[in-house]
């Protein structure tokens, strides 16, 4: 190859193109990439691409990405950082980490497991003192991640079976606070455990509930790969939206947007009004809009 280019290993998980979207873009259902980087600033952006891609699709000419520019954890905020080396056992699904006032840090989903990895994300961040589970989907490497760092791992009884050495367990459908500033929202849906969490009314990790489309520009539901019900995931919408204030959408699939907290509350309600006329449908990755 004589530049950057995409392998045949992509899954079209819109990882990549999250942190290079200038540069990448999607085209037959896969990756590919648009042009050559330009700049330093460019490179970096590659770089972070192929520190996220859960397959190591994204490559160099040289077929190894320099791993001095590895920027993960990378901070999206103050508060929060993305972890990057997203997991295939996740099927290349978002993870962070939560700054706490009191100097620790919350882990939400997990990305791939090495121990190097969570030695980097303490020296980052400080100890991590719970690892929470936004679902059944992403529960992959949580109790490893938990037990390195001493952590205690969450999740929601309707989804314990795919996590039942979980420490901690969300039950019904009222918000629990799991830590100062920090409220779980059951919100089953997509899985009939589905988990957000909100944090300092400021950050929303909503799993894979709902995320930021760049193709609609708008918040939306991943109505083609809702697991458990999609009606139910219409009335988890209509229970919870009108109680949740955020700036920041942080999904595991989907991309990542921050607006105006009064902004975000408006496209949240309109979500949930949208959601209310949907249907189920056979699961169909392809019918994702990114």
């Amino acid at each position: 190859m004589d530049g950057w280019y995409v392998d045949d290993r992509c899954t079209n998980c819109d990882v990549a193109r999250q942190f290079a979207p200038e540069l990448i873009i999607e085209e037959s259902g896969t990756s590919r990439i648009l042009r050559q980087p330009d700049d330093e600033a460019e490179n970096r952006r590659l770089h972070a691409a192929v520190f996220a891609c859960h397959t190591r699709s994204i490559r160099p000419a040289s077929g190894q990405p320099d791993p001095a520019l590895d920027p993960f954890p990378m901070a999206l905020d103050d508060g929060v950082l993305v972890c990057g080396h997203n997991s295939t056992h996740t099927a290349g699904a978002n993870s962070y980490l939560l700054r706490r006032p009191s100097g620790t840090v919350m882990m939400i989903d997990t990305p791939r497991w090495s121990p190097g990895l969570a030695e980097r994300y303490v020296s980052a961040t400080g100890p991590v003192t719970d690892v929470l589970l936004t679902h059944r989907d992403h529960v992959a490497h949580g109790r490893r991640y938990a037990d390195h760092f001493g952590a205690r791992l969450w999740i929601h009884e309707g989804d314990l079976d795919a996590a039942p050495d979980a420490d901690q367990v969300i039950r019904g459908l009222d918000p629990v606070e799991i830590g100062e500033g920090v409220t779980a929202h059951p919100l089953p849906g997509h899985t009939r455990g589905s988990v957000l969490y909100l944090a300092d009314d400021r950050y929303c990790f909503s799993g894979d509930s709902f995320y930021w489309s760049r193709t609609t520009e708008d918040l939306e539901v991943a109505e083609s790969v809702t697991w458990y019900s999609i009606e139910e995931l219409a009335a988890s919408l209509a229970r919870t939206a009108g109680k949740l204030r955020f700036e920041w959408v942080l999904p595991g699939h989907g991309d990542r947007c921050r607006l105006d907290a009064d902004e975000m509350s408006r496209r949240l309600e309109a979500l949930a009004e949208r959601t209310g006329l949907l249907r189920p449908r056979p699961i169909d990755f392809t019918a994702l809009r990114w």
